[in-house]
């Protein structure tokens, strides 16, 4: 039973603290996540256990779990579609409720007709190792009514770290003294035993499950002893394939008190010149306010765009007082930009993408499709 009367905003001191730890600060794989929590964010852990149980529970958090590195373990993209508008809300139901394997679902639009601006919907996609991102495609275009799709894989990342909480307040133009980091997106082949560790390592955590040694029941799922466990999952975080430990907030909708964690959802995208992509981005990357930073070729669809980033906001000027000062800081090092654009989010929804072989031919089947027909 959960005791109503603990607090559960964002705005509540202890709860903002323990989130501004909780959200992208407990890097890679941790025995004891929660007990990381409370040394990082100096509160006991019982008072983590408390506040992430109640504000699980009443809808604050969406959802907590451990993250993994999923462009280290399939193949993704950032995927657009064009939809007619009559069909546009179908196709975002179709992709949220029935197709596992895209993530952020979310409707887009430009503040005037640009190129791309007839993209409108918009999803992150992971096709499990062994199976075509195409035929995937294909077949979800022949279902939403998509009568054209640009697939956009990341070649590098230079930011990943949704922390809202963390970043409410910061200035246009904060930044790291450092060059954003750069990640590779190479595939990693996992064993049975590995993918056996996986699937309940990242799986969300229930209510009653935050608690000490909460991989103790995982473990045991797995059919494995708990140091057996945690012996291989430390291994598969040596190896790049586990992200952070985290508590996600719902982006857009308001909580139960009616406070919103963020209101705008602005995709960035710049052209710069051939050959200096991974240069800009890891400039962009060093930006605060965003959480995700790539290079991905848009084609002649999106004007050659290859660098995007991802920020959120409460307000709009202020988003854009972000991007001014990040377009700022990329003219003054030298850097030409040829076109650029932002593309705002409307309608959103987000959800793990599933990753799992076995999970995709197992989908297959639901749909009625023979898993080989869908292979590379």
């Amino acid at each position: 039973m959960i005791d109503t009367t603990i607090p559960v905003e964002i705005t509540d001191p202890v709860n903002a603290a323990i989130l501004a730890v909780s959200e992208d600060r407990v890097a890679g794989f941790q025995r004891d996540p929660f007990a990381e929590i409370a040394r990082l964010a100096a509160i006991d852990v019982a008072t983590v256990h408390e506040r992430l149980r109640a504000m699980l529970a009443a809808g604050t958090i969406r959802r907590i779990r451990q993250t993994l590195m999923a462009t280290n373990l399939a193949p993704g993209a950032l995927v657009a579609w064009r939809v007619a508008n009559d069909r546009l809300d179908e196709g975002f139901e179709f992709l949220w409720k029935q197709d596992p394997f895209s993530g952020h679902i979310v409707v887009r639009s430009t503040d005037a007709e640009t190129p791309g601006s007839a993209y409108r919907l918009w999803t992150t996609l992971k096709v499990p190792q062994g199976f075509s991102m195409k035929k995937h495609c294909d077949f979800l275009a022949a279902r939403i009514g998509a009568d054209g799709y640009r697939i956009m894989p990341a070649k590098r990342l230079f930011a990943l770290g949704v922390g809202h909480v963390r970043r409410r307040g910061i200035e246009p133009g904060s930044k790291t003294d450092e060059l954003g980091q750069v990640m590779d997106t190479n595939v990693v082949e996992l064993s049975d035993l590995e993918w056996r560790v996986l699937e309940p390592l990242k799986r969300e955590f229930a209510v009653d499950e935050i608690h000490d040694e909460p991989w103790a029941p995982r473990a045991a799922e797995a059919g494995l002893s708990l140091d057996e466990f945690v012996r291989l999952a430390r291994s598969l975080n040596e190896r790049g394939v586990i992200g952070r430990f985290s508590t996600f907030l719902e982006h857009v909708k308001p909580s139960v008190g009616g406070t919103r964690v963020t209101r705008y959802n602005a995709l960035f995208h710049w052209r710069v010149p051939e050959g200096r992509e991974i240069e800009a981005g890891r400039e962009v990357g060093r930006h605060h306010i965003l959480t995700h930073a790539y290079w991905r070729e848009g084609g002649d669809a999106f004007a050659n765009v290859n660098v995007m980033a991802v920020a959120h906001g409460t307000d709009k000027p202020t988003v854009l007082a972000h991007k001014a000062a990040i377009d700022a800081h990329l003219a003054a090092i030298g850097m030409p930009v040829s076109y650029t654009n932002v593309f705002w989010g409307g309608r959103s929804e987000i959800k793990p993408s599933e990753i799992s072989p076995a999970a995709y031919a197992r989908w297959c089947r639901e749909m009625g499709i023979d898993p080989e027909s869908m292979r590379d």
